[in-house]
């Protein structure tokens, strides 16, 4: 079926509220169905992610016309206690030099 992603089984690094977060920060003007796309989940899996992350304050947004427009508070705490005092930005800024180092160069086995 068109539109619904691939189904995971198993663990990942990354939880679905980092990929949302960071798919955001990639582009504040990101459309929801453009996140579940990139991200590889279903709408209703943004809308509920994009719902929390706003709840507990790490995203706002703003309407414009039909669009929204995303705002991150970069300075925001992660929530989990082995994070203790690294902020948003600090998570974000090793996402997207990944994003950047995937764009740039293939990845290889040797060292």
């Amino acid at each position: 079926m068109d539109g619904v992603p691939e189904p995971h089984t198993g663990w990942t690094f990354l939880t679905n509220h980092a990929r949302v977060l960071a798919a955001i920060a990639d582009n504040h003007h990101a459309r929801i169905r453009d996140i579940a796309a990139h991200c590889r989940l279903t709408e209703r899996a943004v809308q509920k992610i994009i719902a929390d992350l706003e709840r507990d304050g790490y995203l706002s947004h703003t309407r414009e016309g039909r669009s929204n427009t995303y705002r991150i508070d970069p300075g925001k705490v992660l929530r989990h206690p082995a994070e203790s005092g690294l902020v948003v930005a600090s998570l974000l800024s090793l996402l997207v030099r990944d994003e950047a180092d995937r764009a740039g160069s293939p990845v290889t086995g040797s060292h």
